[in-house]
């Protein structure tokens, strides 16, 4: 088997660029990990630190701008469909999209490091109108801080990393096994928790056909809408009768419901 130091060196570019890609896409992968080995690969002269910072921002700026022209061309369809599609749980729109309202263009700087909405953020963008040059700008800066961080780490603790690989090399073909174990272990636990997020759905949840009928009855429910001021813009329809509420100002907002009265929430 090819020496797996040599290996990581002769194409360590193209799997920073690949890994990057794909995660910025939105696959379930750990781009981390291998920015920081790629650090101490430039930090033993494997390649230059330019070369590998421009590599890891080209591929996630590409992995982001299609998402971006999505949500602007598509809006909150696009926001929908990846809330469907996220295999973390807790990357719904909802919970990622009061942070760009709050902080708007710059929150792009940080949207990296948080989970979820490093996928949500560049077709929230695009949905909010968010001009292409600003969202270019932050983006380009985001992504600059969020692949410094593990290659400066990896550049300075080289000599770690290099007894890492090393251990992996002795182990010849089993450290393919080893690293595919990894990657398969981290998006069996994400597929896990998705499963378990989405049958606890299926058991609270509300079809249109049912809550017809809850509406028609004598004591119809309260219907509670939770979406944002964002979504609610981006998306004016709504349900007849529903109530907007902020998620954190639900209680204080809706103080007189009678305690046996059913209520009914939807958001994006």
């Amino acid at each position: 088997m090819q020496d797996l130091t040599g290996l990581l060196a002769q194409h360590g570019l193209l799997l920073v660029f690949a890994n990057v890609l794909l995660t910025q896409a939105g696959m379930p992968l750990p781009a981390v990990p291998i920015l920081v080995v790629a650090g101490a690969l430039a930090a033993q002269g494997e390649f230059t630190y330019t070369a590998l910072l421009l590599t890891a921002i080209a591929a996630a700026l590409l992995g982001d701008i299609p998402w971006y022209f999505a949500g602007r061309r598509y809006g909150h369809r696009v926001l929908r469909t990846l809330c469907r599609i996220a295999i973390e749980p807790d990357s719904c729109v909802k919970q990622t999209e009061s942070i760009f309202e709050r902080w708007g263009a710059p929150a792009l700087l940080v949207a990296k490091y948080i989970p979820g909405f490093a996928t949500v953020a560049p077709p929230l963008a695009g949905a909010m109108r968010l001009g292409f040059r600003p969202f270019l700008l932050f983006s380009t800066a985001g992504a600059l801080l969020w692949v410094a961080a593990p290659v400066v780490l990896g550049a300075v603790f080289h000599d770690e990393v290099e007894w890492a690989l090393q251990g992996l090399a002795d182990l010849g073909s089993g450290a393919l096994l080893v690293i595919g174990g990894v990657f398969a272990f981290y998006a069996g636990i994400k597929a896990v928790e998705r499963y378990l997020f989405l049958r606890m759905l299926r058991t609270v949840r509300v079809s249109v056909a049912e809550l017809r009928e809850l509406m028609q009855g004598t004591t119809p429910p309260l219907v509670v809408d939770v979406r944002s001021a964002t979504v609610r813009r981006l998306d004016p329809r709504h349900i007849p009768g529903a109530v907007p509420v902020n998620l954190e100002d639900a209680a204080a907002a809706l103080p007189d419901v009678p305690p046996d009265r059913d209520v009914v929430v939807y958001c994006s």
